[in-house]
């Protein structure tokens, strides 16, 4: 679970980098594919991009991104955990960056 959270972390970094040079945050459709690909929707998008290669959790599961996100946030990111589904306990549990 540390290296999920590590995951996010970064994740969360690269987005943010984003935002600063596209005025805002990749769409929910673009994904945080946005991150490694140009998305039609980015106005400047670095060499190399903003990350290596798509996200994954501890478990080699694509981390998951909304945005607008809930509760007002500008976006919810999140592992579904070792299961891959929604809910769950323990290695089970859905891990959000807060």
């Amino acid at each position: 679970m540390t290296s999920t959270k590590a995951s996010l972390s970064a994740v969360a970094n690269a987005l943010e980098l984003y935002k600063l040079d596209n005025y805002r945050y990749p769409s929910t459709e673009a994904g945080l594919e946005a991150l490694v690909t140009r998305s039609p929707e980015a106005r400047i998008f670095p060499d190399g991009g903003y990350l290596r290669r798509s996200p994954v959790d501890s478990w080699d599961n694509a981390l998951q991104y909304v945005s607008p996100g809930s509760d007002g946030k500008p976006y919810d990111l999140l592992s579904l955990g070792a299961d891959n589904a929604e809910g769950g306990e323990g290695y089970a549990a859905d891990i959000y960056f807060e």
